[in-house]
């Protein structure tokens, strides 16, 4: 299997060198050439392996479609580290729960920090340890965050050999527990960078750095934010194992909704779905930052400034320029690498939107790739949190709400919701306490972690000053 760029390059590229790479050399995203396709027999077989062996058997199963470059043997052994109850806190790893009849939540947050971020930064963790040492080098990891994937991505690399962490955030925008889980790490190979911004002026500095290509060779840059597809693929396997865990036969059809802002975790299930899940819909849930569910409704794709990215009560969904999103432009543009090009080198960057209403590919999107979206607001949040819990007994966190709100607007008779649980409540404790009146549960673990010494430098969002503190940090 290689790997071609959204924007055009096709040198052929093999998965261990993307993982090192993040962004392609032309800016754009790496996906694979093709997407392996799942027949209703290998469907079945997938379904045994899952059933019989677990969740990092099928893990195994499902990279090895894509990883050809890593000894089968050495792909399993690490999927097996990866995937183990000590780490996510049960056997079945992202088990089900069935709210009513054929409505779901699929447990993502059972790892470390406590969101589904984890379930690919722990496996990234894995992956970097075992090709760096192979290569005998180093990398410095740089990404943004708007709450989640910092700290999974910290406490996935923390004492990893030959791996720097230089992890950029939104200065005040996470909440106070999302700041203790990162800010709080000691490790001297973590570099935690608060910028004067939003998450938006972050991930544009990631860009912004990883498009000097004679720094990042310099210096060894690489991403474990979702533009890296190691990440995106592996959040592909909970949709199969979601899939078998809601159904009993390979025929059945389900619907996913997914909590997005940066169109990531709904991108892995774009994939699932081509290589042959049988996903009826992909609903995308937004909150007031409504990007997403703006471009699925009317074909605008119209990304908003800092000063109109809203501050929300689910933060890590406060992004008005979905990187992820690319890729499912550039499926949807018939992998035209000159149009996606034109699209976000062109028209983003100089127009800060394109529409595509008037495209016949548009039109057919809905049924060729079953997404569809609907947004989510503060009130909502509120609302939903306490009709779980009061009819469930279940407390979701601020993302979920947004995710089962939505949901409950596009179920079809006859097929199953999963909902993609994003964190557990403890990390939005403050909204959980407004609807229910109490605090959630927290973790034994992370009892009294907001007032741990902190270790981070505040930056203005200017991508000259990070690379200074990475050369410094590095020479």
């Amino acid at each position: 299997m290689n790997y071609l760029s959204t924007r055009g390059d096709a040198t052929p590229r093999k998965f261990c060198d993307i993982l090192l790479e993040g962004l392609a050399p032309d800016g754009g995203l790496y996906l694979p050439e093709h997407y392996p396709r799942i027949d209703a027999a290998r469907l079945a077989a997938l379904r045994r392996i899952h059933r019989e062996q677990g969740y990092a058997a099928l893990a195994f199963e499902i990279l090895s479609l894509y990883i050809d470059d890593i000894p089968a043997a050495d792909l399993r052994a690490i999927c097996e580290r990866t995937y183990t109850a000590e780490v996510f806190g049960t056997p079945e790893i992202v088990p089900l729960t069935q709210l009513q009849e054929g409505f779901y939540l699929e447990a993502l947050s059972n790892g470390p920090t406590l969101a589904f971020k984890d379930m690919a930064m722990q496996l990234l963790g894995q992956l970097f340890e075992y090709e760096l040492g192979r290569r005998g080098t180093q990398l410095n990891i740089l990404g943004a965050t708007s709450g989640d994937t910092g700290s999974a991505a910290e406490y996935a690399m923390r004492g990893k050999r030959g791996v720097r962490v230089f992890m950029l955030s939104p200065h005040g925008r996470m909440s106070t527990f999302q700041q203790a889980q990162m800010f709080s790490l000691q490790d001297e190979n973590i570099h935690n960078i608060a910028i004067e911004g939003v998450f938006d002026d972050c991930q544009d500095i990631v860009k912004a750095v990883s498009n000097d290509l004679a720094f990042k060779r310099r210096y060894q840059i690489g991403t474990v934010n979702s533009i890296n597809w190691a990440r995106l693929l592996a959040q592909v396997v909970y949709y199969f194992a979601g899939y078998f865990q809601a159904t009993t036969a390979d025929d059945e059809r389900v619907s996913f909704t997914v909590p997005s802002g940066n169109f990531g975790n709904v991108c892995a299930g774009h994939v699932a779905r081509m290589m042959g899940l049988p996903i009826a819909q992909l609903v995308v849930a937004t909150n007031e930052n409504d990007v997403l569910d703006e471009f699925f409704r009317t074909g605008v794709y119209r990304v908003r400034g800092s000063a109109d990215t809203h501050e929300t009560s689910s933060p890590s969904m406060d992004i008005s320029k979905a990187s992820n999103f690319e890729r499912f432009v550039f499926d949807l543009l018939g992998r035209d690498a000159a149009a996606c090009r034109a699209l976000f080198d062109d028209a983003l960057r100089t127009q800060g939107r394109f529409d595509l209403s008037g495209d016949a590919r548009f039109a057919q999107a809905a049924a060729r790739y079953g997404f569809v979206s609907g947004t989510s607001t503060h009130a909502d949040r509120l609302a939903t949190i306490r009709d779980v819990h009061a009819r469930h007994g279940v407390t979701i966190d601020t993302h979920t709400a947004d995710g089962v709100k939505v949901a409950r607007e596009h179920l079809q008779p006859g097929v199953p919701m999963i909902v993609l649980e994003t964190a557990l409540p403890i990390k939005f404790a403050a909204t959980i306490e407004e609807a229910l009146g109490h605090p959630p549960e927290r973790p034994v673990k992370f009892d009294g972690i907001e007032a741990l010494p902190r270790r981070v430098r505040v930056l203005p969002a200017d991508a000259a000053r990070v690379k200074a503190l990475i050369a410094e940090e590095c020479d």
